[in-house]
């Protein structure tokens, strides 16, 4: 039987997803694990590997059309196997395939990919679309004269006025989130000397992720959603870490925080870092999270409010470690503060509940002890 290629849910409130760019051509043979295609939302770009080793076939999807999740968009047979019928292919709105065709008609002639696009390198390709760059025009220096990301720099294009899809996304995600959502804000300034009294390559982020995950763990209402008008359970203790990238903020998922050691959680959360700056994510290392931390306190900021971004019920925001003067024992001493700012989902979480989680993360991060 071949093997399906599916449109992944990279999210638990995704609906749709795009289909950016095939990688392989209907008819090629394929690894287990071999990149496919390059999928699109409005968290991540990602790319779908190759479920099975063989050929594929059957792609019903074209390049730029959203489908939706769980959505069959091609097959792999295996070697002697035969296709008995196509699958369904998904129908893609007529205002989508005008657009389509006045974007194909305008472009230039230039070096063609076996799909029909210039070939190009993911990072050139996913740089030219953040600064609107039309690859068609760009000499290419790669191999075989393909387009790499120094030739897209090398363009001159500013990138001021560009705004990539992934951002158009991201933008329209949290404008919902802000009408939709009931959202309050809990704030509370915590003693910070355990977080700088370290030494062994292990960040604030970290520390923070790790008392998050135990706070998480000890109040498990913060990881559930609302969901039709009823609450539903979480799927877990899965951290999600805000990561600025070039293109857009994605946010990759720590899973199961609360059963890593810090050390684990150190070595994860650096490697989700790299790979989202360096666009390449697997579409697991962006699903499933329950709560997200973003921490801005790198660029000089004291506290700022993070918006809810649904189906999540909270998001912890982050500013930067300053030295204050606080009173001791009656008398006046330079402290390390730092600035925690919680916003919530009233439709799960409640000013009481949300009080209670905030104290047993603030005990967390000052003595290690859950308060």
């Amino acid at each position: 039987m071949p093997a399906e290629v599916i449109m992944p849910a990279l999210g638990m409130a995704q609906e749709t997803g795009k289909v950016l760019r095939w990688l392989k051509a209907d008819g090629e043979p394929v690894a287990k694990g071999e990149p496919l295609l390059e999928v699109e939302t409005d968290k991540v770009t990602v790319e779908i590997e190759a479920p099975a080793d063989g050929t594929l076939t059957g792609l019903t999807v074209p390049e730029g059309a959203e489908v939706p999740v769980g959505s069959v968009i091609a097959l792999v047979l295996a070697e002697g196997e035969e296709l008995a019928a196509l699958p369904e292919p998904v129908p893609v709105p007529v205002a989508e395939v005008a657009q389509a065709a006045t974007a194909v008609a305008a472009v230039p002639a230039a070096p063609q990919e076996s799909l029909g696009r210039r070939l190009a390198s993911p990072k050139a390709r996913r740089l030219a679309e953040l600064r609107g760059i039309d690859l068609a025009v760009v000499a290419g220096t790669g191999p075989g004269g393909a387009v790499v990301a120094a030739d897209v720099e090398s363009a001159g294009a500013s990138p001021a006025l560009a705004t990539g899809s992934v951002w158009r996304l991201m933008a329209e995600r949290m404008t919902r989130a802000w009408q939709q959502v009931p959202q309050f804000v809990l704030a509370r300034e915590v003693d910070a000397r355990r977080l700088v009294r370290r030494d062994d390559g292990v960040s604030v982020t970290d520390l923070l992720i790790e008392a998050s995950a135990r706070a998480l763990a000890r109040h498990p209402r913060l990881t559930a959603s609302w969901r039709d008008g009823a609450l539903a359970a979480g799927g877990g203790v899965n951290v999600g870490v805000a990561v600025a990238t070039a293109e857009a903020l994605v946010v990759p998922v720590i899973s199961d925080a609360d059963r890593l050691s810090l050390v684990e959680i150190s070595a994860r959360r650096r490697e989700l870092a790299e790979a989202a700056r360096a666009g390449t994510l697997r579409p697991e290392d962006v699903q499933g999270g329950t709560f997200t931390i973003s921490n801005l306190g790198m660029y000089g900021v004291d506290a700022f409010q993070a918006i809810v971004n649904p189906p999540q019920a909270a998001i912890l925001a982050v500013g930067r470690i300053v030295e204050r003067p606080v009173a001791v024992d009656g008398a006046v001493a330079a402290r390390p503060v730092l600035t925690l700012t919680l916003s919530f989902d009233h439709r799960v979480v409640d000013g009481a509940r949300g009080a209670e989680f905030l104290d047993t993360l603030a005990s967390l991060v000052e003595t290690g002890e859950e308060a």
